[in-house]
């Protein structure tokens, strides 16, 4: 894929600044489609295909979950891991304002706000990761270790 194609996000400019190493794979978006339209159009494995979660506490503080395309979020185990009372997904124009991306688009990389990232402890053991670019319809793919590199998630164990 020739580089003009590729969008330019702040994912991808957070990406290129830590020099890291990763594909781009451009497909055609569905609404409301998720991961297993994406693995579909990727010809890949939806477990390797990566969701990325924008979710909040009880008093709203916002935190990204990283979770197999073909998992859920066991929101009560992550909740009690982190010591707060409810953790639920957050509406989208609240995930967009956070995120500063486009629900279908969030990427984890150069969001708009800091917040703490965690991730499901078995994508670690992934050789390579599809991950949101920060636009609808754009994965990248890298490996799993330059996730952890570059946004130093929590490892956790919250698979529903």
């Amino acid at each position: 894929m020739s580089q003009d194609k590729t969008p330019v996000t702040a994912a991808i400019r957070m990406l290129r600044q830590h020099k890291a190493v990763f594909s781009d794979h451009l497909y055609a978006y569905e609404e409301k489609g998720g991961t297993a339209v994406s693995a579909r159009e990727l010809g890949v494995d939806e477990h390797a295909v990566i969701k990325t979660l924008v979710m909040e506490d009880e008093t709203k503080r916002p935190l990204i979950v990283l979770m197999h395309g073909d998992r859920e979020v066991s929101t009560k185990n992550l909740a009690r891991h982190i010591g707060v009372k409810t953790i639920s997904p957050c509406v989208p124009d609240i995930a967009n304002k956070h995120s500063g991306y486009m629900v279908g688009g969030t990427s984890p990389f150069g969001t708009r706000k800091a917040m703490p990232v965690y991730m499901q402890a078995s994508i670690a053991g992934l050789d390579k990761i599809y991950i949101n670019g920060g636009k609808r319809g754009y994965l990248v793919g890298l490996a799993p270790q330059t996730v952890i590199d570059i946004l130093k998630p929590e490892l956790v164990e919250v698979e529903a």
